[in-house]
């Protein structure tokens, strides 16, 4: 299964992506082409597999890892989630009755420290 995004669907997208994170110095490796990370990054996302298992069809695992952890930490993912909804909701496609909000949460691992009231447990009283 390959990924590729219309001309359309990046042209919405493409506006909300931050950059490609600097290199320190003029030589070395062009930059990425951003169109194929994110397609690279969806495909990990739809098959819920492992970077290490990205085909190579994408650009490199590390690229687009890098890429995804950049546009996650700066909200570029966030501005297209929210591109999208709003797409979406002006095309009067989504109901928003069905709408949910989950309570799930994940507990410690076993043995892990825990919080309580603000300290660390075990720690000692000052």
């Amino acid at each position: 299964m390959e990924i590729r995004l219309s001309d359309q669907e990046w042209r919405l997208v493409r506006p909300h992506l931050s950059e490609a994170p600097r290199p320190r110095t003029k030589r070395g490796r062009p930059r990425a082409n951003s169109r194929r990370v994110l397609e690279g990054v969806l495909w990990i996302l739809v098959t819920g597999a492992r970077w290490c298992d990205l085909p190579r069809i994408y650009p490199a695992r590390s690229t687009c890892h890098k890429y995804f952890q950049q546009w996650a930490w700066d909200g570029s993912l966030n501005r297209v989630r929210r591109a999208l909804i709003m797409k979406l909701h002006r095309a009067h496609r989504l109901n928003w009755s069905e709408g949910f909000v989950d309570g799930s949460f994940v507990p410690a691992k076993k043995g892990a420290r825990t919080w309580r009231s603000g300290r660390r447990a075990g720690a000692a009283a000052a």
